[in-house]
């Protein structure tokens, strides 16, 4: 037996509830512990970040759609920088040294990724990234050289002031990937063919609430613990959410609709054309095999036994129409006292 589906609106009321009852929890959450709230928040970004490569990295070697793999790459870094995110925040005390600007810093560095790669990746839903651990080494060479110049060197421009709070660097950072973002979703619009339907819509809503969570981290100033990145944070949340229910949970309940739909649309284009070819061919009528023609008067005998004109047998088994005329040597045998007088 198969899955038992609910109605349309119950999977509507239930994709919106239970969402919502988390986000709620949070919030009281983060009442009691801002630190907690910000915890969870990013574990489950990270959580679903590993998911994404996990599922992406698994089906490299049978799926033509390169967006999924170069997806799941960089949101395994991204996943990274959100770690070391989590653990340099204000109050942690993971790393004793560090402070807000570093956690910022390392913001800014996973959103750049995120960001960039989102925009990147939907150029290529219809290519096959044939050297894959070419593009992981790329991002994991990016990634060092951002945590190097955060953790390591100090050369990455500074984000977090205490007591100014954010720098201009920062918020015109927020700024620039928030424009980033706006560009990858109106080029994932244009190849939202590329996807299932809900697949694209997911996606598209996933860029778009990280591009308002990306909006509402300029508006805080010296206060890690304030409303705007509260809601800054819930955001990506809602962000992360919608790319799970796009890549994670799609593959799981579809996996060949996921992974296969460019097989799927070429097969689709296939069974087109050949429809096409066949009604064409249909109203093409073709001369073939041995034809019985008088060596005379060259009627031809057909398939009851009677015999036709040559023009009429052709135009009754082909497309061809006859225009008659004469050529010049019959001209010259029928019609030699009219071309005399006229000469």
């Amino acid at each position: 037996m198969g899955e038992e589906k609910l109605p349309v609106p119950l999977q509507i009321i239930l994709f919106l509830t239970v969402p919502s009852l988390v986000l709620l929890s949070l919030y009281f959450t983060s009442l009691v512990s801002y630190l907690l709230f910000h915890s969870l928040a990013e574990i489950f970004s990270i959580i679903v970040a590993a998911g994404i490569f996990t599922i992406a990295w698994n089906s490299k070697g049978f799926t033509s759609n390169g967006y999924i793999l170069i997806l799941g790459v960089a949101y395994l870094f991204v996943g990274v920088l959100d770690v070391l995110h989590t653990l340099t925040y204000k109050g942690m005390g993971v790393f004793p040294d560090s402070g807000s600007n570093q956690t910022t810093q390392l913001w800014i560095a996973a959103r750049y990724l995120q960001g960039i790669t989102l925009f990147i990746a939907a150029f290529f839903t219809r290519r096959t990234i044939q050297r894959p651990y070419t593009l992981f080494s790329i991002y994991f060479f990016i990634t060092a050289a951002l945590i190097g110049s955060i953790l390591v060197w100090g050369i990455f421009p500074d984000s977090f002031i205490e007591p100014d709070g954010l720098t201009p660097f920062k918020r015109i950072s927020e700024y620039l990937i928030s424009l980033t973002l706006m560009a990858a979703i109106f080029v994932t619009y244009t190849r939202r063919t590329h996807f299932e339907p809900a697949v694209a819509v997911l996606i598209i809503s996933s860029i778009a609430a990280m591009a308002a969570s990306e909006l509402f981290f300029t508006l805080y100033s010296n206060n890690v613990y304030g409303e705007a990145n509260l809601v800054g944070h819930f955001l990506k949340i809602v962000s992360f959410f919608f790319i799970y229910k796009a890549i994670i949970e799609a593959s799981l309940k579809s996996p060949y609709s996921m992974l296969f739909r460019d097989m799927k649309n070429s097969e689709e284009e296939l069974r087109k054309e050949k429809k096409m070819l066949q009604e064409a061919l249909s109203h093409i009528k073709t001369l073939k095999g041995m034809i019985p023609i008088c060596a005379n008067c060259k009627k031809i005998r057909d398939d009851s036994g009677y015999w036709n004109q040559i023009e009429s047998y052709i135009k009754d088994h082909s497309e061809a129409e006859f225009s008659h005329s004469i050529c010049p040597e019959c001209a010259n045998k029928l019609y030699t006292k009219f071309l005399k007088i006229e000469a």
